[in-house]
């Protein structure tokens, strides 16, 4: 999905997030819960991020940095000429950089966030390390990984993917980077069973579409972006023990 990659992804594919994310029910029921993590993050009383400076490593065509935008001051960065223009476009403040070596100065942010980007790094441990470098002390990270090898599907292979995590892994990996984490739990239980059985029937039969993410089905679109979306009630109070990601806050202590 978003991306901060060595080597891009298929250009191909930017057209298509950007083409599809603010209506396919995939990219609309992940913001919902990623904006239910954020309130957390910011509306804790406990919390002393006020007015944040946000920084979304990975932006991809942007529409994840507009969110990102109604909680604080958002830049993004993305290696891809592409993404960026996409951003751009849309009038959102965006800069080219590598996910392992971030164009900031140490402590310049108080909340990082990589949705859907670590898993395209050759090396995620030294871009984690490198979004704890320009996380403020006490600044707060959001993490968004896919979830499960065996989950492998053709967007994996679209978006040049190296991995899906298991819960043990990402959260190892981040506090190797030097992280404390504050919670990892999974999210998309309720497509898991679907898209378990969807990625099944393509390798068995051999159908590859272009990418996933132009598997629209238009009648149900925004039935299942509810249905999506509906995760983040739970997601409140109660952590998922499966799904088709994960998610993780973390703190530079």
């Amino acid at each position: 999905m978003n991306t901060a990659l060595p080597q891009e992804m298929e250009q191909h594919t930017y057209a298509i997030m950007n083409r599809v994310e603010d209506s396919h029910w995939w990219f609309v029921g992940r913001r919902a819960i990623l904006e239910e993590f954020l309130r957390q993050i910011i509306r804790n009383p406990k919390s002393e991020i006020r007015n944040p400076k946000i920084l979304d490593v990975g932006c991809g065509t942007g529409a994840n940095l507009e969110m990102l935008a109604n909680f604080g001051e958002s830049e993004g960065v993305d290696v891809s000429d592409d993404a960026l223009e996409f951003c751009r476009a849309k009038g959102l403040k965006v800069h080219k950089g590598l996910a392992e070596k971030l164009p900031f100065a140490d402590e310049n942010f108080d909340i990082v966030t990589a949705l859907d980007v670590v898993e395209h790094l050759d090396d995620d441990v030294a871009g984690l390390k490198e979004m704890h470098r320009v996380l403020k002390t006490g600044g707060k990270t959001l993490i968004f990984v896919p979830a499960f090898m065996w989950l492998w599907g053709v967007q994996d292979d679209v978006s040049n993917h190296r991995i899906r995590y298991t819960k043990k892994q990402i959260v190892e990996r981040l506090e190797k980077a030097g992280f404390t984490i504050e919670r990892a739990t999974f999210a998309n239980w309720t497509f898991f069973a679907p898209i378990l059985a969807g990625r099944t029937l393509m390798k068995i039969t051999g159908l590859k579409p272009e990418s996933e993410n132009n598997v629209n089905i238009s009648a149900l679109n925004g039935i299942f972006g509810k249905i999506f979306s509906a995760e983040r009630f739970w997601l409140k109070n109660f952590d998922f023990p499966f799904g088709v990601s994960i998610v993780i806050t973390a703190t530079k202590k």
